[in-house]
């Protein structure tokens, strides 16, 4: 049923002074994107104002509703509306848009601006999260308050009987709709049937080159109601005059918010930049300043002076401030329900304070699987036994594949599948959709207390690449479980076969890239990466690889990869002639080079160099104790490009790598011809003293 709707001239204003805030911030300073923060004031203020449930004293507050800006640029349109409504951003800051040290940024960062839920850049990635955040809301209803989805379970994804419960709210943009990710993303969204998430989608057809049409022509509403999805429209352009409905968009978003069974999506027929003069609905308001005479145009048809900048009238901010209150007392509502819920549900409420405080169980390493020396395991199938092995202890961590499950070994045992009728499920099903996998998870981890995970093979982690940096530049603890991780692939051939992929993630800040030597290093590699809460890779084999014997002589007395790279095995002479850093498969070929230099009188260190990332974290003296500045003689073995290893092994030092694409072959073959065997690594090692012998 439709709600009445109550708008007043002090609400007009009020949405005239953000499209003149708007304009002045844009204009002081110097760039950015005014046309849509112009035109679509009215729309965000409607959500912030009069349909989200949100608290401006506590951008925190896990009850609240959650809005995702995806059309990222017009950022200075969502500052606006949180300095409006009360939250801890002030008119100074508004007029420090886009300024070193300023909270409003050119793009939304999250942890910079109170009220921001994510770094939304590049377009699509955040309606592809808030999916993700869709999904994480069901799921941590089921995870914390079950009861109330048992005699239902095939029902709403929202409803008053939890308070885990609330609405996802998203502003999109043409160029959010054009990116591939979002396809990927609202097709699993209308599979999924996330009735919490709503979508308004403004379409003013125009775009930084002008006219969408000469790009983009399709039917967004038909395909969006292929996917599944609840559509509507309002159209402000109809009737041959442009009127600003704001109770017919009010009551389409309402009419959204109670579609349940499915996400929904609002199309809103725009004009850019209205009502400015003369660049109104053009490309040129779309990403640069308006210029003077445009904006005093602009306010002259507000009804404001035109000589006023960053003017907002008390009377206005008395009624926006009302945001504080209101959002006070659903606090408060919230609260008691809240504390109700937790007296029902100790078990619930145990776990909510346990992940609240991000603490793993004290007896997690317990859990851990210990594989047996001089076994032969893949290491993905070592990451398949782990995650088997944590989940009854960790009901948190849940993920999926990019619908390669069984070749990633991305299922916890007896886990069931994520569905609309089964929100208990921990096994996500993303589809051939690596982009979007990555989003998702983000939208996850942002949402609440969860750990996700998600894989795919390491070639396609290409595919991953504007999600994953984001991972990295919101610190996010996500883990990918990428495998396949070398020309170990074989006859798959060269497009399967990673060769550059390893470097890349390598250089991507923020990201810890974990490449494990054999299942036990996989099993503290797990350990670590939930423990430290970080974005995190884990770089697995396809083929069998073996278990090391530490307790054996000569070899480490136990697996320590905190340091990121360790002392796998020492020289067997008094002294160290030459370290061998090897990762991943290449591990067993350093520890066989090791002998054989032996035997000629060469003494030998093996580090098993896990992780660079952090073993670049330790102190100098941890990283002497592993790799002695004395000893210049080095040689990497990985079987990737030889680019991260410069920095390790230094000018007398040798990388053993591969720096072409592969072909399609037997596994062993291919090491073979590209150098990686005992006899290839030692030569290099004999080459490397020689040089670091030399003047």
């Amino acid at each position: 049923m439709s709600q009445s709707f109550h708008w007043t001239n002090l609400d007009n204003e009020a949405v005239a002074a953000a499209k003149a805030l708007a304009a002045d911030s844009v204009e002081k300073a110097g760039s950015g994107h005014p046309g849509t923060a112009i035109s679509l004031a009215g729309a965000a203020y409607l959500l912030f104002q009069r349909l989200m449930t949100h608290d401006p004293a506590d951008p925190a507050w896990p009850g609240r509703d959650r809005f995702i800006l995806s059309a990222g640029h017009t950022s200075v349109m969502l500052y606006t509306q949180l300095y409006l409504a009360g939250y801890d951003v002030s008119l100074d800051d508004l007029k420090a848009l886009r300024t070193a040290g300023s909270i409003t940024p050119g793009h939304p960062e999250v942890g910079m601006t109170p009220g921001v839920e994510m770094s939304t850049g590049p377009l699509g990635q955040g309606l592809a999260s808030a999916v993700g955040m869709a999904m994480a809301a069901r799921r941590e209803r089921f995870l914390f308050d079950p009861a109330p989805q048992a005699d239902d379970a095939a029902g709403p994804t929202t409803s008053p009987d939890s308070v885990f419960d609330h609405t996802i709210w998203v502003i999109a943009g043409e160029g959010d709709l054009e990116e591939g990710i979002t396809s990927e993303a609202s097709s699993l969204a209308g599979t999924q049937k996330l009735g919490n998430l709503v979508v308004l989608f403004d379409q003013n057809q125009i775009s930084i080159e002008g006219d969408t049409n000469v790009a983009f022509t399709e039917n967004v509403v038909e395909r969006y109601e292929a996917y599944g999805w609840h559509t509507q429209t309002v159209d402000w352009t109809s009737g041959g005059r442009y009127h600003e409905d704001y109770e017919a968009l009010y009551q389409a978003l309402q009419a959204a918010k109670a579609e349940t069974g499915r996400p929904s999506l609002v199309r809103l027929r725009s004009i850019i930049g209205w009502p400015a003069p003369t660049k109104q609905n053009t490309g040129g308001i779309h990403g640069s300043k308006l210029g003077a005479p445009e904006v005093a145009g602009l306010k002259r048809a507000l009804g404001l002076d035109p000589d006023a900048t960053f003017n907002v009238p008390e009377e206005v901010l008395s009624v926006t401030r009302q945001a504080r209150e209101r959002g006070a007392k659903a606090h408060v509502a919230w609260r008691a329900r809240f504390d109700q819920w937790r007296a029902v549900n100790p078990a619930g409420a145990e776990l909510w304070d346990r992940l609240s405080q991000k603490a793993l169980p004290a007896d997690i390493e317990d859990a851990l699987p210990l594989f047996a020396a001089g076994s032969s395991m893949a290491t993905r199938a070592a990451s398949g036994k782990v995650l088997s092995a944590l989940g009854p202890v960790l009901p948190e961590l849940w993920g999926g594949s990019a619908d390669l499950a069984g070749s990633n070994n991305t299922t916890i045992a007896g886990a069931t599948s994520f569905l609309p009728d089964n929100p208990g499920g921990r096994t996500i099903h993303f589809g051939v959709r690596e982009h979007a996998m990555g989003a998702i998870l983000n939208g996850i981890a942002l949402h609440g207390p969860t750990l996700p995970y998600g894989g795919t093979f390491l070639v396609f982690s290409d595919y991953m690449r504007g999600a994953v940096r984001l991972t990295a530049l919101m610190n996010l603890p996500v883990t990918f479980v990428w495998t396949h991780d070398s020309i170990g692939v074989g006859e798959d051939g060269p497009t399967h076969q990673p060769v550059e992929q390893l470097a890349s993630l390598r250089a991507i800040p923020g990201l810890d890239v974990i490449r494990p030597a054999d299942a036990n290093e996989v099993a503290w590699a797990w350990r670590h990466v939930l423990a430290r809460r970080r974005p995190a890779a884990l770089i697995l084999s396809r083929q069998n690889l073996p278990v090391f014997d530490r307790l054996g002589e000569g070899l480490g007395q136990a697996v320590d990869l905190c340091g990121g790279a360790y002392v796998l095995a020492d020289s067997e002479l008094p002294r160290i002639d030459v370290v061998l850093l090897a990762t991943g498969s290449e591990v067993q070929l350093a520890l066989s080079a090791r002998a054989l230099l032996a035997k000629e009188g060469i003494g030998a260190r093996v580090v098993s160099a896990t992780c660079l990332e952090w073993f670049a974290e330790q102190t100098p003296e941890y990283r002497e104790d592993v790799l002695p500045a004395a000893v210049k003689a080095r040689v990497s073995v990985e079987a990737g490009i030889a680019m991260p290893w410069r920095q390790w092994v230094g000018d007398a030092g040798r990388c053993v790598s591969v720096e072409a694409y592969g072909e399609s072959a037997a596994a062993g073959e291919l090491f073979e011809r590209n150098g990686f065997t005992a006899e290839h690594v030692a030569e290099a090692a004999r080459q490397s003293i020689a040089a670091a012998r030399t003047p």
